[in-house]
């Protein structure tokens, strides 16, 4: 017995108490399972081929195989891939890419589809989805090897450019699967080879290291509008300006972010390339990386809403009578205790119990203990006995960090404060400030996190003051930069583009009679007329919305995270054109939905997907058949959309207080604290950044009845030493600078691109020089051949051209 006349119960006991504890502050809402998803750049590659292709196309598949079977009987081969010998496979790819360049259509799509069903692995004569698969890698590589992705980028360029087809799309009341038959075979063949290269790409496999570098290397560095990437983008703008209703969008989105994502390179990329301009930089290394400790994190259980509560409320009465658990501090404090407790069950006890008591631990914080606090995430000591079973996290999974900025605030404000005098740049004095101001400071310091877009932006703003005196130097033409430069010119276009796209696939969006229709290559000609084909078509249109947001989500992401790392000013003018463009609304408007609904829609047939549609016996379509499925409790496709979203609503808004103040305006705090719903841990970390951003804004009230909140931001989201984030008494926050600040950024990204970009743009549209003194200080290279005859030249158009002196006179 303790002095306070309590016997030691045990650890069920205690168990009892915490779990009770946790449903009395959830609402008494159950806990859902975690998701276990794991965010990556894409999905498995057999699902990302499937999703290539729409439902309402199988039939059109027999097509590919009846072109190949007819085109092997004209070449006096047998119709089997297989059987071929190497020689005759590649002789006939040879052919039938030389067949592509005839004038006959009918004859070119002919040996396209011959092609696409190379590509496709020659699914005909596979016994199974695996084999076909191998096929269809082997393929893909050959046809790279023997040109068949310049000569098919070039038929593209042809059909992009076919006015008769656009025209007769464009008199259609409704634009169906006809429309984009032949886009879509050309679209088929390059996407597959692409996904096929990126996938080698990312498994690292050496047996076609050497195409796979030189399908990256011709995918980045071609120039201006021979970009690939640039081609695919116009496509979206065409289509969205309404002169080309006929494009296939779907699979041209898919195409644009597997080529961003090959040529860029996806989250190693990204990491490898921060790494690498930091240490050129000569900035220390940050310890953490986002993605991996997000990994390692558990969800938290969702702040209960009112009908939550009202519910809970409503099953205690019927249960039994309310009584409020209790644990006694003393208890809670003796964490010795508690993992002697631990130890001495752990091996009669089940990881379910086990999680509960981790969960417990990691929501109790140490006091007065800052090393203990900031300590690593992962590397948290253990008793030796329980190292090889359960880690129990004792702190806060990241470092804070602090700005350089908000150091030299912090000893302007003290200075003022103590000493009654303020020093303009000056970091180093610290006279007359007292013992714990001091102790602050080096604090502070020791956090300090200097990145690399503070670093550009003060080179920016050297170059400003002193343009004759500093130079930028030579510009490192990467990838990035090159696509850039490509873009730049009409990048405003692109991003209204992806984000009308986006709209219209968003599952909140109502169909508008004036709105663009991304159902052109979902749609067949004949509407069905049983329930069952108008249920397979319903799953095929929300299926194909979902993969459209998909693509143009990534797509979105991918070039803000890459500009950002180029140059933070790239980034800033693509992230102020999608704030312009009413990015920021649309993305809440996304997420203000039944979220959990969405993310675990099953908008998906399996047996109707490729290969698995045309490879062995088929069953016949039922009701039953359409709900055949795995039971995932989730939809990958949707969770990694919702993540690439919440992540660009961060990118968007981060250290922008206009922008803010607009998740503000739009009430984005209830949509993201439903969004918590979700019980996975990195969806649930980018939500809680963003609600903490804005809880300044909240007011008191809000605060005050969101606890469960706070304290989950509190718990999972990095913090800065002295961010005032909680309580609202940021100098920074004033309103009245809000407007200022955004035209500020905007005047240095014109700036950066005026200065850096000027000199790329077309002559043709620079004014001329009309000055006396430029002219004649002017030199120009004459060719060999004027200097021998330049005596006819004067006496052509100088001495043989009359002058009338007294009009030239009269005139001027």
């Amino acid at each position: 017995m303790d002095p306070n006349g309590n016997g030691k119960r045990g650890l069920p006991r205690l168990r009892e108490i915490i779990r009770r504890q946790r449903q009395d502050s959830d609402g008494g809402c159950g806990d859902s399972p975690d998701l276990e998803f794991v965010y990556d750049d894409t999905d498995s590659h057999a699902n990302e081929i499937a999703e290539l292709y729409s439902y309402t196309e199988q039939p059109e598949l027999t097509l590919n195989v009846r072109a190949f079977e007819d085109q092997m009987e004209q070449y006096n081969l047998p119709p089997s891939w297989q059987r071929l010998s190497v020689e005759n496979r590649k002789s006939v790819v040879l052919k039938l890419l030389d067949q592509l360049e005839i004038s006959s259509k009918p004859l070119r799509m002919r040996s396209a589809r011959c092609i696409l069903y190379v590509a496709q692995g020659c699914w005909a004569e596979m016994q199974s989805d695996a084999e076909q698969l191998q096929w269809a890698r082997k393929n893909a590589i050959l046809l790279y090897q023997l040109g068949a992705f310049s000569a098919f980028t070039d038929l593209l360029n042809i059909e992009i450019e076919n006015s008769t087809a656009a025209h007769v799309a464009m008199r259609k009341i409704a634009v169906s699967l006809a429309d984009s038959q032949d886009l879509r075979v050309i679209l088929s063949v390059l996407y597959t080879i692409t996904e096929v290269i990126r996938n080698e790409k990312a498994t690292e496999c050496t047996e076609f290291e050497t195409d796979v570098d030189s399908f990256c290397y011709e995918i980045a560095n071609s120039t201006g509008e021979d970009l690939l990437v640039v081609k695919l983008l116009g496509m979206v703008t065409r289509f969205c300006s309404g002169a080309a209703p006929h494009f296939p969008m779907k699979k041209v989105l898919l195409l644009l972010w597997k080529l961003i994502l090959v040529s860029l390179g996806g989250m190693n990329t990204l990491k490898d390339l921060k790494r690498e301009k930091r240490d050129k930089a000569g900035l220390p290394q940050q310890d953490e990386d986002t993605m991996e400790i997000a990994k390692t994190m558990r969800s938290s259980s969702p702040p209960a809403s009112a009908s939550d509560l009202l519910e809970a409320q409503n099953q205690k009465r019927n249960t039994r009578p309310f009584r409020r658990s209790l644990m006694k501090q003393s208890s809670l404090d003796d964490h010795e205790t508690l993992g002697m407790e631990l130890e001495a069950s752990m091996s009669g006890e089940n990881s379910d119990e086990m999680s509960e008591m981790s969960e417990y631990d990691e929501r109790r914080m140490p006091e007065n203990n800052d090393n203990q606090m900031y300590g690593n995430y992962q590397n948290r000591p253990a008793s030796p006995s329980m190292q090889n079973n359960v880690l129990l996290p004792r702190g806060l999974p990241w470092k804070p960090k602090v700005r350089q900025k908000d150091i030299d605030m912090f000893l302007d404000t003290a200075r003022l404060k103590f000493v009654g005098y303020s020093l303009q740049n000056d970091r180093t004095t610290v006279f007359g400030l007292p013992e714990p101001i001091l102790e602050g400071v080096k604090t502070l310091k020791d956090h300090v996190y200097t990145s690399l877009a503070e670093l550009q932006i003060q080179k920016e703003e050297e170059m400003a003051r002193n343009p004759l005196s500093t130079s930028e130097g030579e510009i490192d033409m990467t990838p990035t930069e090159i696509l850039y430069q490509a873009m730049l010119p009409n990048l405003p276009q692109y991003m209204i583009a992806l984000l009308k796209i986006l709209l219209a696939a968003a599952p909140t969006s109502k169909a508008k009679t004036d709105s663009i229709n991304i159902m052109a290559d979902v749609l067949p000609e004949e509407m069905p007329m049983t329930v069952l084909r108008s249920t397979k078509l319903g799953i095929d249109v929300n299926r194909h919305k979902e993969i459209i947001v998909k693509a143009v989500s990534a797509i979105l992401l991918l070039l803000l995270k890459h500009f950002k790392i180029n140059h933070i000013y790239q980034f800033e003018f693509m992230s102020q054109h999608l704030v312009f463009a009413n990015c920021i609304p649309l993305v809440l408007k996304f997420f203000n939905q039944n979220i959990m609904a969405y993310v675990g829609a099953k908008n998906a047939i399996p047996i109707l997907d490729f290969p698995s549609c045309v490879i062995g016996d088929q069953p016949e379509l039922s009701q039953e058949s359409l709900e055949i499925g795995d039971a995932i409790p989730y939809s990958w496709r949707n969770m990694f959309s919702c993540i690439n979203l919440l992540r660009i609503l961060n990118k968007l808004t981060k250290w922008k207080h206009s922008r803010i103040m607009m998740l503000v305006v739009f009430k984005s705090a209830p949509i993201l604290k439903r969004t918590l719903k979700v019980r996975h841990a990195m969806t649930q970390l980018y939500v809680l950044k963003l609600l903490k951003m804005q809880t300044k804004y909240l007011g008191r009230q809000w605060r005050k009845s969101n606890m469960k909140t706070i304290s989950a931001i509190y718990q999972k989201v990095r913090h800065r030493l002295n961010d005032d984030w909680a309580y609202g008494n940021d100098l920074d926050a004033r309103p009245w600078d809000f407007q200022a600040e955004e035209c500020a950024l905007r005047a240095s990204v014109d700036r950066f691109n005026n200065r850096r970009y000027t000199q790329i743009a077309d002559s043709e549209y620079e004014p001329i020089d009309n000055c006396l003194n430029s002219v004649l200080g002017t030199t120009h290279d004459l060719s060999d051949s004027f200097k021998r005859h330049y005596h006819l030249w004067l006496e052509q158009e100088v001495f043989g051209t009359p002058i009338e002196w007294e009009k030239l006179l009269k005139q001027g």
